[in-house]
Parts: C-alpha cells; sequence; structure tokens
C-alpha cells in the first residue's frame, strides 16, 4: 500500500513520525522527571517548559516540511512528471529544472539525461523517417490502387467487424457522414442484412477452401438497395497448437438494383408474350381438333395439316418457355463498359495471340460483360488472321444502340462457317464459355457481310449503349484500414480490457452557457474515433445544432457561434440520435466530462437513447500523470504535453475535440508505464482524485 502513495504524502508521513517522536521523547522526559521531583512549584515549571518546547519543535517541524515539500517534493513530482512526458509522450522542449535548485545535481542530472533522450531520439528518427517516407511512398501506391477500385470493398473479421473499406463501399452503404456510414470496428450487419452474409461465409468454411468464392445477393439495412457481392475467406496460419482460427473474409459490392428492375420488367414482358401467344394456340388448337372431329367444312388434307402445324406452334411456345424460366437462374446483372476500353480490351487478347488488330471506337458507354465480348471478338479475330489482312475493330453507334464490327480486306464468311466458331469455346479450360452463350448473355446475334472494295465485316449489335461524357479528373477516394485488428480478440470484460484494445470517442460540446439546469442548451457537437491507438482523421462528427433558444453574446465571443448559424440546424433530438450511433460501443472521452455528458443526458428523452457509455476525462487522467498539484485546463495539459492548438480552432467543438484526442493519445504511454495497463486500473486510480471531478462510471 506504501508504494501507491504519492512522494510528497511519504515525505509528509515522514515528518508526521518525526513530529510525533520529539513529542513522545518530550512526555517520556518530564514522566521520568516527575518520580524525581519533590519541590510541586519546580515541576510545574518544568512542566511549562516541556509544553512550549514541544509546540516550539511542532513548530520547527512544520516549517522544514513546508519549506521540504515546496523545495524537494513538488520538484522532484515536477520533474519526475517531466521526464516521462519527455520519455513517453515524446515531448521535445527543453525541460523546466529551474524549480529544482535546492536539489543539488538532480535537476540539471535530469536535463543532461531528457537532452540526451532528445538528441538521441532526433537521430533515430532522421534514420525512421527516410525509411518512413519510402514506406509512405509504396503506401500511397497502395492506397491509389485500392481508391480507384470500381467497386465496394470491405475486409471484415470472423465476427464481422470492419477493418478496412474503400471510398466506394461508403458510397453504396450510406452517406460520406461517417456517423451514417461505415466505420472501423463497427458491425458489418449494422448496413447489411445478416442472412445472406452468414449462410455465405458458413459455406466457404463448409468447402476449406481459400481459394473458394461465393456470389450473393444482399440489400443495405437503411435505404434497401440491392447489391452484388462476392466474398472470399482471408487465409489464416495454422496455431502453434495446430487449430485454425475461424477466418475472416473479403466482401466485394455493387448496386445492381436498377439492373434488377429492368431485367423483371423485360422478365414480365417476356411472360405475358408468351401467356398471351399460348391461350390463343391452345384454344385454336382446340377448335381444329373438334372441327375435324365432326367432318366439317375443312378438307381433310388442310385440317391436319392445320392442325399439324398449331399443335407445333403450342410446343414450341410451351417449350421455349421451360426454357426461359430455367434461364432465368443464370442471369446475372452487365456493367456498364467505355467503348474505348473494350476495344483495347480485345486488342490486347488479340495481340498475346499473335494477331494485329486496330481499334476505332466512339465515346459510348455500353451495359455488356466485357470480359466475354472481348474473348469472342479476340477468337474471331484470331481465325480470321489467315489469309486475311488488315483487321480492325470497330463501335460506333447504331441507331439507339451500338455496333460492333470486325472488318478485314479478303473474302467474307460463311453463315456456316461462323456458325462452327460460335461453337467452339473460347477460353481453354471453359467449356461452357462459348460464343453461343455471350450472344444469349447479350440478348444479340451476330452476322457476316460483305463491303464494297473487297472488304468484309462480321457485325454484332448492342442494345443498352449512352454517349459518354469527358472522363473526369481522377479523385482519390478515402481507404481506411487497419489490419492489426484482424489478430486482436475482444476481451471479456470492460475492466480487464487492455487500454490499447478498446476504441474510443473523443467529444467536446458548445453551449449556450454553463448551467444545463436553468436552461442552457447545447449549440455543436463534435467528435473524433480512436481505435488500436490510432485517431482516425476520417471519422469524424461535427454538427451545428439549433438549440432552439437565443445564443447569448457572451458565449457567442467565446465560441463564435451565432443565432445566423443554427437557424436552419436539426435540433438536439435528431443530432444526438447521430452522434450516439457515433459513439456505438465507445469509451467516451473528455475534457471535464461531466460538463459535456450532464448536456446530453438531460435530453435522452428526447433522443430516445441512453449515454450510458464508460467515461474517461482527461482532467483525472492529467492528475494521475502529473498530480494534482499541477494545473489540469486544456491549455495548460496541452502546452504540458507539446500540444499546438491553432488560436481560430480554439473554444471550437471540432478544436478542442482533436486537441483533447492528441492529450489522450500522449497520456496513454504515461498512464501504461505507471503499470496501468487495463481500463481498470485507471478507472481505480482516478477515483483517488474524486474530488477534482465527480465519477461518471458508476
Amino acid at each position: 500500500m506504501i508504494e501507491r502513495l504519492s512522494l510528497r504524502i511519504r515525505v509528509f508521513l515522514f515528518f508526521v513520525a518525526l513530529a510525533a517522536g520529539n513529542l513522545g521523547a518530550i512526555i517520556a522526559g518530564i514522566y521520568a522527571g516527575y518520580h524525581r521531583i519533590e519541590d510541586p512549584a519546580v515541576f510545574n515549571a518544568f512542566i511549562q517548559g516541556g509544553i512550549i518546547t514541544g509546540f516550539t519543535i511542532l513548530g520547527l517541524i512544520t516549517w522544514v516540511w513546508f519549506l521540504f515539500d515546496k523545495n524537494v517534493a513538488r520538484p522532484i513530482e515536477r520533474l519526475a512528471g517531466g521526464i516521462r512526458a519527455r520519455t513517453h509522450a515524446e515531448v521535445s522542449a527543453e525541460l523546466d529544472h529551474t524549480s529544482g535548485k535546492y536539489l543539488g545535481d538532480l535537476a540539471p542530472a535530469a536535463l543532461a539525461v531528457t537532452q540526451y533522450l532528445a538528441e538521441t531520439r532526433d537521430a533515430l528518427s532522421g534514420a525512421v523517417e527516410r525509411e518512413t517516407a519510402r514506406l509512405e511512398t509504396e503506401k500511397g501506391r497502395l492506397e491509389t490502387l485500392l481508391s480507384d477500385v470500381p467497386v465496394g470493398v470491405l475486409l471484415c473479421t470472423a465476427d464481422h467487424q470492419l477493418v478496412f473499406y474503400n471510398g466506394q463501399a461508403v458510397d453504396l452503404l450510406g452517406r460520406a457522414d461517417t456517423s451514417q456510414g461505415p466505420g472501423l470496428d463497427r458491425g458489418l450487419f449494422e448496413y447489411l442484412h445478416h442472412a445472406p452474409i452468414e449462410q455465405a461465409w458458413a459455406r466457404l468454411r463448409e468447402t476449406d477452401d481459400h481459394d473458394a468464392a461465393s456470389d450473393l445477393l444482399c440489400a443495405t439495412t437503411g435505404s434497401g438497395k440491392v447489391l452484388a457481392a462476392r466474398m472470399r475467406l482471408l487465409a489464416e496460419p495454422v496455431g502453434s497448437d495446430g487449430t485454425r482460427p475461424r477466418p475472416g473474409y473479403v466482401l466485394t459490392l455493387r448496386d445492381v438494383s436498377g439492373d434488377l428492375a429492368s431485367q423483371a420488367e423485360r422478365e414480365a414482358l417476356i411472360d405475358e408474350m408468351f401467356d398471351r401467344v399460348r391461350r390463343p394456340a391452345a384454344n385454336l388448337l382446340s377448335v381444329i381438333g373438334v372441327v375435324t372431329e365432326a367432318g366439317g367444312a375443312l378438307p381433310e388434307k388442310l385440317g391436319g395439316a392445320m392442325l399439324a402445324e398449331v399443335t407445333a406452334l403450342a410446343q414450341a411456345v410451351t417449350e421455349l418457355a421451360a426454357r426461359h424460366d430455367a434461364a432465368r437462374a443464370e442471369w446475372r446483372p452487365l456493367s456498364l463498359v467505355r467503348a474505348s476500353d473494350l476495344t483495347e480490351a480485345i486488342r490486347a487478347r488479340a495481340g498475346a495471340e499473335g494477331v494485329v488488330l486496330d481499334v476505332a471506337a466512339q465515346e459510348l458507354i455500353l451495359r455488356c460483360d466485357g470480359f466475354e465480348l472481348a474473348a469472342l471478338m479476340a477468337s474471331l479475330a484470331a481465325r480470321l488472321a489467315s489469309g486475311r489482312q488488315g483487321l480492325r475493330v470497330e463501335i460506333g453507334e447504331d441507331g439507339p444502340g451500338a455496333l460492333i464490327a470486325l472488318a478485314w480486306q479478303g473474302p467474307a464468311v460463311s453463315v456456316s462457317e461462323l456458325d462452327r466458331w460460335l461453337d467452339a469455346p473460347l477460353e481453354v479450360g471453359m467449356p461452357d464459355l462459348t460464343g453461343r452463350r455471350v450472344l444469349a448473355t447479350h440478348a444479340t446475334e451476330i452476322w457476316p457481310e460483305p463491303l464494297a472494295a473487297g472488304e468484309a465485316r462480321i457485325c454484332l449489335p448492342l442494345r443498352e449503349v449512352r454517349r459518354a461524357h469527358k472522363r473526369p479528373a481522377p479523385v482519390l477516394r478515402a481507404v481506411v484500414y487497419d489490419f492489426d485488428l484482424l489478430l486482436k480478440d475482444r476481451p471479456a470484460s470492460l475492466m480487464a480490457s487492455r487500454l490499447d484494445d478498446l476504441t474510443y470517442v473523443v467529444f467536446d460540446t458548445e453551449t449556450t452557457g454553463l448551467l444545463p439546469a436553468q436552461g442552457d442548451e447545447i449549440v455543436q457537437i463534435a467528435g473524433v474515433r480512436i481505435v488500436n491507438g490510432r485517431r482516425l482523421e476520417k471519422e469524424v462528427f461535427d454538427a451545428l445544432v439549433n438549440p432552439g433558444r437565443p445564443i447569448p453574446s457572451a458565449s457567442t465571443e467565446v465560441h463564435g457561434i451565432t443565432d445566423a448559424m443554427v437557424a436552419d440546424a436539426p435540433d438536439i433530438a435528431d443530432v444526438g440520435r447521430r452522434f450516439h450511433a457515433f459513439a456505438k460501443g465507445a469509451v467516451l472521452v473528455a475534457h471535464n466530462a461531466p460538463f459535456d455528458v450532464e448536456f446530453l443526458r438531460r435530453k435522452q428523452a428526447g433522443i430516445g437513447a441512453v449515454f450510458d457509455h464508460p467515461t474517461l476525462d482527461t482532467v483525472l487522467l492529467s492528475a494521475v500523470v502529473f498530480g494534482q498539484g499541477e494545473s489540469h485546463s486544456l491549455d495548460a495539459l496541452t502546452h504540458r504535453l507539446g500540444i499546438t492548438i491553432p488560436e481560430e480552432a480554439r473554444h471550437t467543438a471540432i478544436g478542442d475535440t482533436v486537441a483533447t484526442a492528441e492529450a489522450f493519445l500522449k497520456l496513454l504511454p504515461s498512464l501504461k508505464a505507471r503499470g496501468l495497463e487495463t481500463f481498470g486500473d485507471v478507472l481505480r486510480e482516478v477515483r483517488k482524485h474524486g474530488r477534482l471531478l465527480k465519477d461518471l462510471n458508476g
């Protein structure tokens, strides 16, 4: 228990023991003299002298203790806090050792140690910066590639928690506002319905093949958009005990809501067509049969011929309807492909076969399967290369659609020869991928035709096409990831959770005043998320709030928010719900947290959510690290930790939030250096400083 006491308390107890010892000695001396002195007058004088001596000794000890506390104990604590800040929080400012002038060589020695540490750190930082620059270049290339992937990409743990998402995933799953879109260490099923994903994950796990993939359709929980998805498991190393952990997975997403709607309309049209043809054919078949059997006016041969034709028509309609129903299960949405990209793909595939192709394309966007069309046209070009010259592929508008033409100098191709080519597989090892299948997928046909001047071509029309606008300048989209989350196990309880394993939301509010019980309201809420010891710059909450009452001019002078700025802002019920979702599953962190949390808790009924999050206060954490004798205002704390707050950001919710988050991240290493590794350790320690602020953790 003694080792938990601060230096100043230990020194105080030492002087208390010294005073008690002196008083005990005086009392013992008086008691011994009592038995030897027989004169009462002398004895009374002796007693008075002892009392005066005792008070004098107490006064001297108190005075010496005060000087010792002021000039020794406090400077030692200040030096210790400064050394820890420069050791663990990487503060670069020179250590203030002037307060330790009575500590002999201790203060200069501490200054020398911190200067040497700073020099060593600078030298190491130089080497690290050079290596970091190289890694940042590689990282930038990786992020550029991942940002440009034309589909949403999610990486999830076995518990379906997000550890990676790209900008396209934000567009598919929600708005760019991270309180409504995906976030690191959030549950995937907050955004997608769980059943298809869990079933696909279970199927892939049963195959025990990490190269296998599963295609599925899923829907968003909010907007109900239908997404085509592909899931692939992540390969996990076998543990030392021979067990394999449950694998995470990669999920790629594409919006097919419009494709499905268009396909449904086409299916309905075909169904209606079959229905309209089937019924008249059946009725006509019945009429002809009755007339023929009754010996009606129709000649026998004509009646028999009509009966045979109508029977064949009815059978054909029935067979075609059955084939159409069977083909529905194989339908898949087609992508939008630029005509220029398709021609380049055809030229590249033909070039791999040694065929030289010229290509030309108008600025069009086609709805097609670029892979299959490129394979078909390249295969046809390879067959035409023998005996023909000047092969070229052209894509241009053709009425409401587009026409893909493979032209050449030389004899035309017969229909029968083209049919044989269409029946052959286009890819080695893929016997089902034939030219016929490509035509069926695109609901089109193909034909050869001669041209003037000894030229010929093969034509393939496409129905869905639109003109392409000028390509916009590429915009880098946010790529947010933390692959270390894949390796972390979720702790069984909050109190036993390591500080590095927790997710934090650091927040701040600006208000109309300081008295929520007397009607003051929130005018702004800001928050940032800290995951795995890192502040996520892309996951920020910052919203103005209409307080429903005028903002006093004195408050506006502090935070700069006017009535006009919040006139069109949502009320606290709306903003509070969004902030509650933003902070879901996180530990709340604030500077003077009781003030901010009190405003939120008073609005819980209107918000429809309870702010019962575990909470940490940087005021109390500062007291743990630097001692209660120091100032713990946000300005003092950030100055002590070497954090600069731009003047224009001071006393704004987002500016103070970022400053508090940076201070919190710098305090964490100092807390761990004091042996405070878990949330429970920190909570028990900050409760010793309860006279500064009340505890919000129950």
